[in-house]
């Protein structure tokens, strides 16, 4: 019989178990990227006892789940040192690049997990990412369906 599904025998609630997050083979992580790792764990380790505390299974399922996650994440996290120039754009880099019609963007190239668009960071496989990679001020890189000049690269 499946434990997909579960209902605890004296008339507790039914719960899921939870399939484990998929863990891609890319490990690289800024500093910061590595600290909010181990602030992650922190507080799922705290929020976990507090499931365990009220005996919430689906709480204890959820939060077990991205524990596992997060703590391989941070086992085989790799920090990547912090560029030391700016003469090319390299993982944790800041790029200011320039879209046709004048509009500039800047992100930050970091970690997969730390990645957050919508707050200036991209992961380094991006294709955004990958296409910015090794290149200096002044070169241009296609970025959805035109082009982008990179006008500034900072630590």
């Amino acid at each position: 019989m499946s434990r997909a599904f579960v209902r605890e025998s004296e008339g507790g609630e039914a719960f899921e178990d939870l399939p484990d997050r998929t863990v891609s083979p890319h490990h690289l992580v800024t500093p910061s990227g590595l600290a909010r790792m181990d602030e992650e764990i922190e507080a799922l380790n705290k929020r976990l006892a507090e499931a365990q505390e009220a005996d919430d299974k689906a709480e204890i399922a959820r939060v077990s789940r991205d524990l596992r996650y997060w703590s391989l994440r941070r086992t085989t996290a790799e920090v990547a040192p912090v560029p030391t120039d700016t003469e090319h754009v390299r993982f944790g880099s800041k790029v200011t690049f320039e879209r046709d019609g004048g509009r500039q963007q800047s992100y930050r190239i970091v970690g997969e997990d730390e990645a957050d668009p919508a707050q200036g960071t991209i992961s380094y496989v991006s294709p955004l990412a990958q296409s910015l990679m090794g290149k200096e001020v002044g070169d241009t890189v296609p970025v959805g369906q035109g082009q982008a000049e990179i006008v500034a690269i900072d630590i």
